[in-house]
């Protein structure tokens, strides 16, 4: 699944486009490395995202297309 969708589904942020941008402008990375929103995301994956004032590191457990509000906190954990 590309970076984009992950971070809506499971909803890290709110829209895949603002998702898109923050991934344009160099705030995402993955595994330490700046990537672009068509990196394709594999459980294991440790995910840093830097808006505005907040910074937050996951690591993805699950990939999948769709998943419910109440599910989509089980797609990764906080480190």
């Amino acid at each position: 699944m590309r970076l984009d969708k992950y971070l809506k589904v499971s909803r890290l942020i709110k829209r895949r486009t603002i998702a898109n941008e923050a991934c344009d402008n160099g705030r995402i990375s993955v595994n330490g490395r700046v990537v672009k929103a068509s990196y394709e995301v594999k459980p294991g994956d440790r995910i840093q995202i830097a808006l505005g004032s907040r910074a937050v590191t996951v690591e993805v457990l699950v990939v999948a297309d769709n998943v419910r509000k109440d599910d989509a906190v089980t797609m990764y954990k906080e480190v």
